[in-house]
């Protein structure tokens, strides 16, 4: 596992340790500093010929999958109004996102020499061609 800190994280020292390390291919966790620099990682995966999964709200690697934040979002609100009008956080329901986004990037495959199964295309929601 390799951690990256701070706004500024040194991308180049990163990779030269995933390289060096032989590694196969790059999980992207859903973490500020990696979001922010998602199109950079992508890029610099791709020109590795590192496979990489991202989360689901960005299809900047080879392929992305998760929940998506606009599922999220329309129940905060909500939350926000029950705890101003007195309720406890700890006396809400927990809720979860049950609804899974699969998205590959046919465009990344190909530059990374690697053919997608037509299953898997299949159960995409969303095909990057």
């Amino acid at each position: 596992m390799l951690k990256l800190q701070g706004p500024t994280p040194d991308l180049q020292a990163a990779f030269k340790t995933i390289v060096d390390t032989k590694a196969e291919a790059l999980l992207v966790l859903e973490v500020p500093v990696t979001l922010n620099h998602r199109k950079q990682i992508a890029e610099m995966a791709t020109a590795q010929k590192l496979p990489s999964m991202c989360p689901a709200a960005y299809a900047d690697g080879l392929i992305s999958f998760g929940t998506s934040v606009l599922d999220t979002w329309p129940g905060v609100p909500v939350y926000v109004d029950k705890i101003l009008r007195g309720a406890k956080p700890g006396d809400l329901p927990v809720q979860v996102i049950t609804r899974r986004y699969l998205t590959v990037n046919a465009r990344t495959a190909h530059e990374l020499g690697l053919s997608v199964p037509a299953e898997l295309l299949k159960r995409a929601d969303k095909v990057i061609d």
